[in-house]
């Protein structure tokens, strides 16, 4: 062996076995001993262990088996492992003809059971260099890690002084160990393999030959729960820079502490729909080992509340592909067993605030494989009542999974919190945490004692002079942050208001997360893939004109959306798209991942997303392409106002399996992730859809900010075989992307507190109206805060009748003024919800004056909006997509941050007018192109012609379609055609060259004319 690597081996045995690291050095000969012979474990070591730890139950054992009893606990051992796993058995034992035997005891949680710390202390925990694994060959492995002479961890050290490096520690594993050797049995002895060298860790659970894979087991570049990239950074201490590994992970009772409460057997089943329509089910098993972030931040989170308890807020920002599911199952556990030096659990319940089933069963399974006394993990999900979450609550239950939308339901049923605590962890922490939920959530937890006494002393009674159940202070000392309530806030994407709730605040005013792993890590580690790789983004050029003589004045505003509107759904925009989306599923999408990439059409809008779903079917029936499967993803049911058939279109509706049969909603993923190749959504599927064969997306909609993120990170899941994404933008700049994603592509900070006065401003804002007074806020204030109108459910009539005066006033403003001040009175309402999640006011009238105008706001009308139609006062003369980049869009290396948020300023409603002339002129400048003859609209143009042609009338009466369709519009459509190259060539040259085209617009034209004019009287 080279002399330099064995001094890195032997470094990191010095300090393995040293008192700091807790292990006891020795050699591999108990496992080549006679006694162990084809055992794959050192049997001496694990029969004493248990002679010296339960004496007891191996007198009665050695009773049952007198010939080699040793022999016979090997037997009862593997069986055990046999059938539950190395985990199961190390974590809890086995039984043997009805006598429990405990291979390993773990550190408890407190220190008053002196019988569990005396046999955690006899683990016979070993450290052993140039273990031979083998009975076949004389192959050693580096170093190995044994509990009680069963191996658990093995290692290949490499050093790059010698020419390797953690690669050709890999490649060892991969194609010079045998999976098939009892040794690495997967679940059955090691459950961690390890690659290490001077710079770089990585891990595997399973080996399997080339097909092992190896992921990071890294902090980050920037060092860990910081910002930056993958890798290592700089030692501080000026030792190895990967000695964390050995100091916190390898470290004596930091891996007994993981096989505790970290690592985990999981086993998923698959349900898949043969072509036949039998079920077809798939069982795959893992080891999940957590990732070295998921570790730290868990650790992190655990001593902080050890030393500090309940009543801390953390924002942990870990990105899409962190394995966040994993980290708040972890985090959840670890809250719900947490006991202080009294042994007194420090949290009564641990709830989880999420919308996620797969997080739901993810959490039982693994909570429950760790540790039964715990009890079942509770799920009030929407098959439930609010009253289960208020039980459960009730009833001290460890962790329950509910949604935050039950809580105002429930908020005042629960029991007192005095004396209690809870954890409360929020997956995916957004903006819904400033809302009136968040608040009722806080009043049913809250042990509102700290607040009581703070209320006094500003109030100068004593706690026993103040109104305690008065409704107005119960409402007030919810606010704020309580001491028995500690929140857990996991995101990828944290806003400014997430970061001023849940982030750590600084001597410098900003807020942090208290945790990261960031984007940029995730990326350079391969757990996620860069959405931003592979980006084109098309430019939609047109040319509007005037389809009137007249040049009316039209409200500018409405005008331009709804030009906008029309050539977004105008069908020669559709049909160039269609054309495009299809040609690139063909030439792009369906050749990844095996021949199995999937694509999503993300549009704007409802109707968007049902005229795409018609476009796309028309261009692959007409190009008699029919190896691609489209379906379409939108909530509820909308008609086409341009389709005279009148149909109502659903989801449910429209998509088919390959059967032929309907597919409900509760369907539509699993059928599309089996059959499907293109996903158009309308909202739908933005967020939270996990598809990892979804390779491309097609963005025909606006997107920033975090939208922007979680849309376009739908494609960024790893999936063996998906290399690369593919994202082609028909609307959005890579300015505005670039933008959107810097943000979150490293740390995210807020740069300092919001000013909290600013709501005086807006409550004088509206006092400027002149539309209620004092008296008025007074008068619904007596309703609202007294019990016995609560009591007699009177409350709603008698505010709404009390408010009916102000209704009055309010109506007699002019429509600017009504829409300014519809607008300030929400703002006052959620500024103040939002403050009152940081901080207690305690301003009596600031408070009665939020009650005042939330119900105010509810009972303000808004104004009609005017309806505004082109009523084809405009056509589509020119159009052309133009390529306008093609490539990767790269982001700095540096953290975004947010300005404090502050409350939005009430804008005007009235639309000034302009000549149409002027709007179109507008337009046509910001979407310019150098147009030619060739980029003229001739479908507009020759709709126009026929629609007024007697002939296509008459032929759209008839009854029977597809003689209108095949034998009546055909000529027609020629003729209409000639006439028009005639009279410019240029412009339809191209359909006469081009017979696909050609058909193409013919039967667009056959479909729209026989709608339009098949009921026209």
């Amino acid at each position: 062996m080279n002399e330099t690597e064995k001094r890195f081996e032997e470094f990191i045995e010095t300090y393995l076995v040293s008192e700091d690291g807790g292990w006891t050095k020795a050699t591999d000969a108990g496992y080549c001993s006679d006694e162990s012979k084809d055992m794959f474990l050192d049997i001496v070591t694990l029969s004493d262990f248990v002679k010296s730890t339960q004496p007891m139950a191996w007198k009665r054992f050695e009773r049952m088996c007198t010939i080699n009893p040793i022999r016979q606990f090997y037997k009862a051992f593997e069986n055990a492992v046999t059938q539950d796993g190395l985990i199961s058995v190390l974590r809890h034992g086995f039984k043997h003809r009805g006598i429990n035997f405990r291979v390993c005891y773990f550190k408890p949680e407190s220190e008053l059971n002196e019988v569990s710390i005396t046999n955690y202390q006899k683990n016979v925990c070993q450290c052993i260099r140039q273990w031979h694994y083998s009975k076949r060959n004389t192959n050693t492995v580096d170093m190995m890690l044994a509990v009680n002479g069963i191996p658990v961890v093995a290692i290949e050290l490499k050093n790059q002084l010698t020419g390797q490096s953690v690669d050709d520690a890999m490649r060892q594993w991969q194609y010079d160990r045998n999976p098939n050797e009892p040794a690495f049995g997967f679940n059955k002895r090691v459950l961690a393999y390890f690659a290490c060298d001077l710079y770089n860790v990585y891990m595997t659970t399973q080996l399997k030959g080339p097909e092992t894979t190896f992921l990071p087991f890294n902090q980050g570049s920037a060092g860990a729960g910081k910002d930056g990239g993958a890798g290592n950074p700089k030692s501080t201490d000026g030792s190895y820079v990967t000695s964390y590994f050995w100091e916190k992970v390898l470290q004596k009772d930091s891996l007994l502490d993981i096989l505790q409460k970290f690592i985990n057997y999981e086993r998923t089943e698959k349900k898949e729909t043969l072509p036949d329509g039998s079920t077809k089910k798939t069982v795959s098993s893992k080891v999940i080992f957590p990732r070295y972030h998921q570790l730290d931040v868990v650790r992190q989170l655990v001593n902080h509340v050890r030393t500090n308890g309940a009543g801390h807020n953390y924002l942990i920002q870990h990105s899409a592909g962190s394995g966040k599911s994993n980290s708040i199952a972890w985090t959840a556990y670890r809250m719900a067993s947490l006991h202080n030096e009294n042994n007194d659990a420090i949290f009564n319940s641990v709830i989880i605030i999420t919308d996620r089933r797969i997080l739901d069963q993810q959490l039982q399974a693994t909570v429950s494989s760790f540790d039964h006394t715990l009890g079942s993990v509770v799920t009030i999900d929407e098959k439930k009542n609010s009253g289960a979450l208020r039980d459960a609550i009730n009833n001290g239950k460890r962790i329950i999974v509910t949604t935050l939308q039950k809580f105002p339901v429930i908020y005042n049923e629960v029991e007192s919190a005095v004396g209690k605590h809870y954890a409360v962890i929020v997956d995916e922490a957004h903006s819904s945490q400033t809302g009136q939920s968040a608040l009722k959530l806080k009043a049913a937890l809250a042990d509102v004692s700290d607040a009581l006494a703070e209320y006094a002393e500003l109030e100068e009674k004593a706690i026993e002079e103040v109104e305690a159940n008065d409704i107005l202070v119960q409402e007030m000392l919810s606010q704020g942050k309580h001491s028995n309530i500690s929140f857990f806030a996991f995101t990828a994407t944290p806003k400014g208001k997430t970061l001023e709730i849940f982030g750590e605040p600084q001597p410098d005013g900003s807020f942090h997360p208290f945790h990261i792993y960031s984007m940029r890590q995730a990326i350079e580690e391969g757990f996620i893939l860069d959405v931003l790789a592979n980006y084109t983004t098309y430019k939609m050029c047109y040319q509007i004109a005037k389809n009137v003589q007249d040049n009316p004045e039209v409200p500018t505003s409405k005008a331009v959306r709804t030009i906008r509107r029309y050539e977004e759904l105008h069908p020669h925009n559709l049909q160039q798209k269609a054309a495009i989306i299809v040609e690139t599923f063909r030439e792009v999408t369906k050749k990844k991942i095996g021949g199995r990439g999937k694509m999503m059409v993300v549009t704007a809008s409802r109707l968007a997303a049902v005229r795409y779903y018609h476009e796309i079917k028309r261009y692959l029936e007409s190009n008699n392409y029919d190896d691609v499967e489209i379906m379409i993803a939108f909530s509820g049911s909308l008609k086409d106002p341009d389709d005279p058939t009148g149909t109502e279109y659903t989801e449910s509706g429209m998509n088919v399996d390959r059967n032929g049969n309907r597919v409900k909603e509760s369907q539509t993923k699993a059928v599309f992730h089996e059959e499907g190749n293109i996903l158009i959504v309308a909202e739908k599927y933005q967020t939270g859809f996990d598809e990892p064969l979804l390779h491309t997306m097609i963005v025909d909609k606006e997107l920033r900010d975090v939208k922007a993120v979680q849309t376009l990170s739908r494609v960024n899941r790893i999936y063996p075989g998906k290399e690369d994404t593919y994202i082609l933008d028909f609307v959005n700049p890579i300015e505005r992307i670039r933008e959107a994603f810097q943000q979150f592509y490293q740390e995210t900070s807020l740069d300092e507190e919001i000013n909290f006065d600013l709501i005086y401003t807006t409550q004088k804002t509206l006092r400027g109206f002149g539309i209620y007074t004092d008296e008025d806020i007074e008068e619904v204030s007596s309703i609202y805060f007294d019990p016995d109108v609560r009591k007699a459910n009177l409350t709603q009539g008698k505010i709404s009748n009390a408010l009916k005066p102000v209704a009055d006033k309010y109506n007699e403003l002019n429509q600017e003024q009504r829409y300014q001040f519809r607008r300030e009175v929400r703002a006052l309402v959620k500024w103040y919800n939002y403050i009152s999640q940081i901080t207690r006011m305690f301003d009596k009238e600031l408070h009665k004056e939020y009650v005042f105008c939330s119900y105010l706001a509810k009972l303000l009308p808004s104004d009609p909006v005017q309806p505004f139609d082109l009523d084809n006062r405009v056509k589509l003369e020119y159009y052309r997509l133009e390529k306008t980049y093609e490539g990767a869009i790269e982001l700095e290396s540096k953290p975004g941050s947010w300005k404090p948020t502050q409350p939005k300023r009430a804008g005007g409603q009235k639309d000034r007018t302009s000549p149409l002339d002027e709007i179109i002129q507008r337009i046509n400048e910001e979407f310019y192109g150098e147009f030619t003859d060739a980029d003229r609209v001739m479908v507009d143009t020759l709709y126009q012609k026929m629609r007024k042609d007697s002939k296509a009338k008459k032929a759209a009466k008839t009854e029977d379609r597809q003689v209108y369709e095949r034998s009546l519009f055909p000529g027609i459509f020629d003729t209409t055609a000639q006439e028009a190259y005639m009279e410019n060539t240029a412009a339809y040259e191209q359909l006469f060259l081009d017979a696909d085209k050609y058909q193409a617009v013919m039967r667009a034209l056959a479909d729209r004319l026989y709608k339009e004019l098949h009921d026209d009287k």
